[in-house]
């Protein structure tokens, strides 16, 4: 693969996003912004008459005020015609004349021809702006209707926003009534999967959050890449948009290249990406493990219950994820629902939009700095966390000191080092604590130790048996379905099994009218250690 960037721009723009920190206890802003960036991916293929005519049809997003900056890239997908040639006369005319300060350029080129999922993965690569979107090389879209597209993402709290052919409002070339049968068709089959009401699925202008589309795992390489990426969004919870756009589409003698073929691999795809749960791109975080284990609301509503008779009114937690828990435990008089993860603290601030209570704030529990201050907070709830922190009695310390005098932690971390296994390793877990380690660690962090509560003791088979004996890195979508189904079950045998808890809770007080007494022995120090 071939890679030349070429910038007209006379300097680099930092790359900004919607919902960047912007106050001194780093919550995040959802105010409008007048002005945004673009990347443009430009997938060609056999194009050698129409990619200059197309290319240069970009120069109109140049002179739009909502534009600061946008990047085109173009990725030449191995054409075996005179694509590249025509694409190197276009660069040289361009390099030719006054530059758009606006805009610049990127020359991509696949050794061979891989699919517009393949070049779309490529041109990814490239992106540092705050949207992306996809362009065909040809004339059958209007480059001026992305900047209505843009608008939306200025003007409403938008993930994605998709051009479609089949609103009122644009124009479009009369051509293929079977073809736009098949099309509806296939929408209607990808809105009955995503419960949205699309009006064009397979439309190629899909305007997406930069950051949010990177973390998706895109696997389609050919036109069914336009289903996946529609299904997949919808599984993120994205707020996706639809604007009308113009569409002049060409005849098979003009260059059209989709067929019914492609109808048929649409058509699988629904039903392929409608089953399968690989919407998060491996990361530090375990989001897909994550992500999997939020789809049993039964067990969160089960964690919720057993933790809420000692969540207060003015409560912090850490670790908030998407809000399953959150979502148990509000309203409050004030509820700080934090993370570390971007894709993540994006999510909660959309169920802040109905919850005026609700603040979202990027908080790491081993940076003190990343803590709200100036709040009253009488508890913090901070579930599945402590465990990926190295220095563990360091972020103890950090949300005792943000408690008011006699507020509450709760704290649950996994429970038993004989349990570690590949999936604490995929989780980043640093290690698996037992009651004493637990009561201990917390101790020396200045706590008293209220109560140390048992939790899920009938997980311990199902996590023993992936972990240490199959080796799993994840968890199965049927398992997780099995313990959403099972959970009411697991909530009567809870408390008489005889089995150790696959986690554990400390209720844990702040109380500094109570005299220190000398720290207890970190109990961990004589047994080795589970490395990662």
């Amino acid at each position: 693969m071939d890679v030349t960037p070429a910038s007209s721009r006379a300097e680099t723009r930092a790359p900004k996003r919607p919902g960047e920190v912007s106050s001194a206890f780093g919550e995040f802003s959802d105010g409008k912004r007048p002005s945004t960036t673009l990347s443009v991916i430009v997938p060609a293929y056999n194009e050698q008459y129409l990619i200059g005519s197309s290319l240069a049809r970009l120069g109109v997003l140049g002179e739009s005020p909502l534009l600061e900056s946008v990047k085109i890239i173009v990725v030449d997908d191995g054409s075996s015609d005179g694509t590249a040639e025509a694409i190197r006369v276009f660069r040289e005319s361009i390099e030719s004349r006054e530059a758009d300060p606006k805009i610049s350029w990127v020359w991509v080129r696949h050794r061979r021809n891989s699919g517009k999922g393949a070049a779309i993965r490529t041109g990814l690569e490239h992106v540092d702006t705050e949207l992306v979107v996809i362009h065909d090389a040809d004339l059958e879209y209007l480059p001026r209707d992305l900047i209505s597209m843009v608008e939306v993402f200025l003007c409403e709290d938008a993930d994605a926003v998709f051009g479609s052919r089949f609103m009122s409002g644009g124009h479009k070339r009369a051509l293929f009534f079977r073809h736009a049968l098949g099309n509806k068709l296939l929408t209607f089959l990808c809105d009955m999967v995503c419960d949205l009401n699309l009006t064009d699925m397979e439309t190629c202008y899909k305007m997406v959050r930069a950051d949010l589309l990177k973390s998706i795992p895109l696997e389609s390489s050919t036109f069914d890449v336009e289903p996946e990426l529609a299904i997949k969004l919808a599984k993120r919870g994205a707020r996706v948009f639809e604007v009308p756009i113009s569409y002049s589409g060409r005849t098979y003698g003009e260059g059209k290249k989709i067929g019914w073929r492609d109808g048929f691999r649409a058509l699988w795809a629904i039903l392929h990406y409608a089953a399968s749960g690989k919407i998060f791109i491996d990361d530090a975080h375990g989001g897909e493990i994550l992500d999997r284990l939020n789809r049993a609301p039964r067990f969160n509503q089960w964690m919720a219950d057993v933790i809420r008779p000692y969540v207060g009114d003015r409560v912090l937690e850490i670790g908030a994820g998407t809000g399953n828990l959150s979502m148990h435990l509000m309203p409050r008089s004030v509820y700080w629902a934090t993370d570390v993860n971007r894709h993540y603290l994006d999510y909660l601030l959309k169920l802040r939009a109905t919850r005026p209570y609700m603040r979202v704030a990027f908080t790491d529990a081993a940076e003190p700095a990343t803590f709200p201050t100036g709040q009253s907070l009488d508890t913090v709830v901070c579930l599945n966390v402590v465990e990926h922190i190295q220095d563990d009695i360091a972020a103890l310390r950090n949300i005792r000191h943000v408690l008011d005098d006699g507020g509450r932690a709760i704290i649950l971390v996994p429970c038993g080092p004989w349990l570690f296994g590949t999936l604490d390793e995929v989780l980043g877990h640093f290690r698996r604590y037992t009651p004493d380690e637990l009561a201990s660690v917390c101790g020396e962090a200045g706590f008293q130790v209220e109560r140390i509560l048992k939790f899920n003791k009938p997980g311990v088979p199902a996590w023993w048996f992936n972990c240490r004996v199959l080796r799993r890195k994840t968890f199965g979508l049927a398992q997780v379905r099995m313990l959403n189904l099972l959970t009411p079950l697991f909530r009567l045998l809870d408390s008489w099994l005889p089995l150790p808890p696959l986690s554990i809770i400390a209720i844990l007080r702040k109380d500094d009218a109570v005299l220190r007494q000398p720290p207890a022995p970190d109990l961990r120090a004589s047994q080795p250690q589970a490395q990662l």
